[in-house]
C-alpha cells in the first residue's frame, strides 16, 4: 500500500508536463497486462507495480488541469486521500450494522450537500454512482409517488395495468434521463419533448399545453445543459405543474446545481428548490473523484419505498440510517467518506471559489478563441461550458476542420477536449471543472487550439 501511494503521487506530480490524452489502446494494453491465468500468485508488490508501469501509457491524464472533457473534475487531495482509506477500510455502506461510521459520514456529508446546493433540509439523500443513476432514483420516487396517489401499488404490482404515467422533458435532456426511464420501464420514446430555445432551454410557455390534469406527470428539467450550459426555467416549470392535482418535477442538475453555491451564478437556478428531486454528481465540480453522485428527494417517504426490500436477515434498524433504502445499489462503497473530506477541506468558501473560478476561466478561453477571426463561440457562456466552431480560410467544410482542430489538439497531447454537434453544427466542447486549472492552463491550452487552427 505504501508503494501504491508512492506511484499515485508520481502520477499526480508528471501531470503538469504529461499526455493530457491516452498514448494506446485497451488491446494492446490487455495483450501486455494478460495472458492465461497464473497458477501460483504473484508478490502483491510486483503485481502493484507491474500494473502502475505496463498501463500508464493508457491512463489519461482527466484528473489535471488541461483535460476538459466531459465535465470530468478532478480529485481534491483530501478527497483522494480520503480514497485511500476507504479502499483500506473496505466498509460496506449497505446498513448501519455493516458500519456505523459510513452510515454517519452520509449523514453529515448529505446534510452538508442540501444546505449547498439550496434544497429541502429533510429531503431523503442518496450517495449513488454518479447523477445518471441518481436520476433513476428520482425518477423511481417519482413513480412511487404519482401512482399511489391513484391507488396503484408500483413496487408490489408493477407497471403491467397500471394507469398511465406522462413524463415530460426538454428537447435537449441528457442521455441519462432517458436511460433512467428505460431502467423504470417508462419508456426512452413515450416521452413527451418540449421545444427548446436556441442555448437548449425548456420553452416552459409550452409546457401547460403537455400538462393533462387527469394523468399521472412528471416533469424533468435540466440545471446545466451539457453542451452550453444553459438552464431550463425552474421557476416556470414549478408554477406549471404547481397547478396539476398529481405532478412531479425531477430536476437533472448533473453540475449545474453547484451555481447555488455563488451569489453571482445563483439566478441560474432559480426556482431549483421547488421541484421534487433532484440529483448532481459529486465527482465533477466538487472534485472527489470517480465514482460518486448525489440524490435528493423532497418525501423521503417516497425514495425508500421506492429503493427498500426486506430479508429477515438484515438487522435493519429504522432508528439508524440504512444507506441502500435510498438509492438502487445495496453493497456498495462508502462513498460519503469522500464527499465528507471534500467538503471539510473546502468549506461553503472553498466551494463557491472553486465554481466561481472555473467559470471565469470558461469565459477567459472563450474570449481568448472568440478574439480569433475564423473561431465562431456558440454558446453563451453563462457557466463553465464553452462551444468552438473552426472553419478554414478557404471556406471548406467547417464541420470537417472542426473536427480536426480538435483531433490535432489531443495528438499533441498539450491540452484534451471532446467534440458534439449543436444545433445541426459541429463543434468543439471545453468543460472547465478541474479545482487545480488556473489561468496559466488556459492559455496554455487556448495557444494550443489556436496553433491547430492556423495549421489549414
Amino acid at each position: 500500500m505504501r508503494r501504491a501511494a508512492e506511484l499515485g503521487l508520481e502520477f499526480l506530480g508528471s501531470l503538469d508536463e504529461r499526455h493530457v490524452g491516452a498514448r494506446t489502446d485497451a488491446a494492446s494494453l490487455a495483450t501486455q497486462l494478460g495472458g492465461p491465468l497464473p497458477e501460483d500468485g504473484q508478490d502483491p508488490e510486483k503485481v502493484v507495480e507491474e500494473m502502475a508501469r505496463v498501463l500508464d501509457p493508457g491512463l489519461v491524464a482527466s484528473v489535471g488541469p488541461r483535460y476538459f472533457g466531459f465535465v470530468v473534475g478532478g480529485a481534491l487531495p483530501a478527497s483522494a486521500a480520503a480514497d485511500w482509506l476507504t479502499g483500506a477500510w473496505s466498509q460496506n455502506a449497505v446498513l448501519h450494522a455493516l458500519s456505523p461510521a459510513a452510515a454517519a459520514a452520509e449523514l453529515v456529508a448529505g446534510a452538508w450537500m442540501l444546505d449547498l446546493l439550496g434544497l429541502p433540509p429533510n429531503a431523503g439523500v442518496g450517495f449513488p454512482t454518479g447523477a445518471g443513476l441518481g436520476n433513476a432514483v428520482g425518477l423511481a420516487a417519482a413513480r412511487h409517488a404519482v401512482l399511489s396517489r391513484v391507488g396503484w401499488d408500483v413496487e408490489a404490482r408493477g407497471l403491467h395495468g397500471a394507469p398511465e404515467i406522462r413524463v415530460v422533458i426538454g428537447a435537449d435532456a441528457h442521455s441519462t434521463l432517458l436511460t433512467a426511464l428505460q431502467y423504470l420501464g417508462l419508456g426512452r420514446e413515450r416521452v413527451v419533448r418540449i421545444p427548446a430555445d436556441d442555448q437548449g432551454r425548456m420553452r416552459a410557455e409550452l409546457l401547460p399545453e403537455a400538462l393533462d390534469p387527469s394523468i399521472p406527470t412528471i416533469v424533468a428539467i435540466q440545471a446545466g445543459n451539457v453542451n452550453s450550459g444553459a438552464f431550463d426555467p425552474a421557476d416556470a416549470v414549478a408554477d406549471a405543474v404547481a397547478g396539476h392535482p398529481n405532478g412531479w418535477v425531477h430536476v437533472d442538475g448533473a453540475f449545474g446545481l453547484w451555481a447555488n453555491v455563488s451569489p453571482e451564478l445563483r439566478h441560474l437556478v432559480a426556482g431549483v428548490g421547488r421541484a421534487d428531486s433532484w440529483a448532481t454528481d459529486a465527482h465533477k465540480w466538487l472534485n472527489v473523484g470517480y465514482d460518486c453522485g448525489f440524490v435528493a428527494v423532497r418525501d423521503a417517504t417516497a425514495q425508500r419505498a421506492a429503493m427498500s426490500a426486506r430479508a429477515p436477515y438484515l438487522m435493519q434498524d429504522h432508528d439508524q440510517r440504512d444507506g441502500w433504502e435510498f438509492v438502487l445499489d445495496s453493497s456498495r462503497r462508502a462513498r460519503g467518506f469522500v464527499v465528507y473530506a471534500a467538503l471539510r477541506s473546502l468549506g461553503r468558501g472553498g466551494v463557491r471559489a472553486m465554481v466561481e473560478r472555473c467559470c471565469a476561466l470558461a469565459r477567459r478561453m472563450a474570449e481568448r478563441l472568440g478574439a480569433t477571426d475564423g473561431v465562431e463561440i456558440l454558446n453563451e457562456v453563462v457557466l463553465n461550458q464553452v462551444l468552438v466552431r473552426f472553419s478554414p480560410s478557404d471556406g471548406g467544410d467547417a464541420d470537417a476542420f472542426t473536427r480536426d482542430v480538435m483531433t490535432r489538439v489531443q495528438e499533441e497531447g498539450e491540452a484534451w477536449m471532446g467534440g458534439t454537434t449543436w444545433q445541426g453544427k459541429g463543434a468543439m466542447r471545453i468543460s472547465v471543472s478541474n479545482w487545480s486549472t488556473t489561468e496559466a492552463d488556459i492559455d496554455r491550452t487556448a495557444d494550443a487550439i489556436l496553433r491547430a487552427a492556423a495549421r489549414d
